[in-house]
């Protein structure tokens, strides 16, 4: 099987790519990225010589074109996905996220792609006060980000209802892990603590966010991948619903710093409040999420440690 993976050399992507081609050996997986400040080369050293690279932007048809030609199947990663970045130039997240995946699922359609998989956010949904959201719940995304992340999957689902294009759709809950790039809050907190400076914290920091390790999300779109009935929209969590302050707490602890560091600072514009995604219909599959949360956050407290040249970018 001949695997077009986009996005695949930045956080999520990249780890995906990895367990690719450790799994499945015999397929052949192409990462097709633009290579950004978020997507770099150095995330996959260990495996260019056993994938086909393409730099290139899926906002440029011919850059897909060249990509998909032998393509059996597109795992489609690439995205902006900085919430405040998009705050600040939301334009980049409609060409990007929206244009960029309608030119993907055009070029899947007219190459009659097997299979199409479209990788989503559950900060689609919105805020929820109390509860989990399930897939067939309405959207209700508060920021450029997630708005054009739910425009995104409204087209991917369009391609299956009117061409039959064979789509699926995973829906994850934040990630961490290796490889995050440092201005998400994990990586940026790290980073932060170990060089004694502030700990930002928007508004009251009781922001809740539902953190899945990137390692469980990447098996869960395998799954999904292999399982996943088309058409369809599936759940990713991790079920670790913490506080933005629960989770600068535990870096510091972690790192033997003080909680002093940490520094509160005017909220985020449609800053949403509570994520909670019920992940039962990909639990259904065969999935599970594998990770001690706990110990996830050691692991990667300890990767940061390891490879500062990372948090150094």
């Amino acid at each position: 099987m001949n695997i077009v993976i986009t996005g695949g050399a930045g956080f999520i992507g990249c780890n995906f790519v990895k367990m690719m081609v450790n799994k499945y050996p015999k397929y052949t997986i192409t990462v097709l990225d633009n290579l950004t400040y978020a997507g770099s080369l150095d995330n996959l050293k260990d495996e260019l010589n056993k994938i086909n690279f393409i730099k290139g932007d899926i906002t440029n048809k011919e850059h897909v074109e060249n990509a998909l030609k032998d393509a059996d199947a597109v795992i489609h990663f690439a995205a902006e996905s900085h919430v405040d970045n998009s705050i600040e130039n939301p334009e980049n997240f409609v060409k990007t996220n929206v244009f960029g995946t309608y030119n993907l699922l055009e070029c899947a359609r007219k190459k009659d792609i097997d299979k199409f998989l479209h990788i989503s956010t559950d900060e689609t949904y919105g805020s929820i006060e109390k509860g989990s959201f399930k897939e067939t719940d309405r959207l209700d995304p508060a920021s450029p980000y997630s708005a054009s992340k739910a425009g995104s999957d409204l087209l991917v689902n369009s391609y299956y209802v009117t061409y039959g294009l064979n789509t699926l759709i995973t829906r994850s809950s934040n990630n961490f892990g290796p490889y995050q790039y440092p201005e998400k809050l994990i990586p940026v907190l790290i980073k932060n603590a170990l060089n004694n400076k502030p700990l930002p914290m928007y508004g009251d920091g009781l922001n809740v966010r539902d953190w899945i390790f990137v390692e469980d999300n990447c098996n869960g779109v395998d799954v999904v991948f292999n399982k996943g009935k088309f058409g369809e929209i599936y759940n990713i969590g991790g079920g670790n619903e913490k506080t933005n302050l629960e989770i600068a707490k535990i870096i510091l602890s972690e790192l033997n710093k003080p909680e002093e560091l940490i520094t509160f600072v005017k909220d985020r514009l449609g800053h949403d409040r509570r994520y909670s995604i019920d992940t039962a219909k990909t639990k259904s599959l065969g999935w599970e999420p594998k990770w001690d949360f706990e110990e996830a956050m050691k692991y990667t407290i300890r990767w940061y440690l390891d490879n500062s040249w990372f948090l150094n970018k």
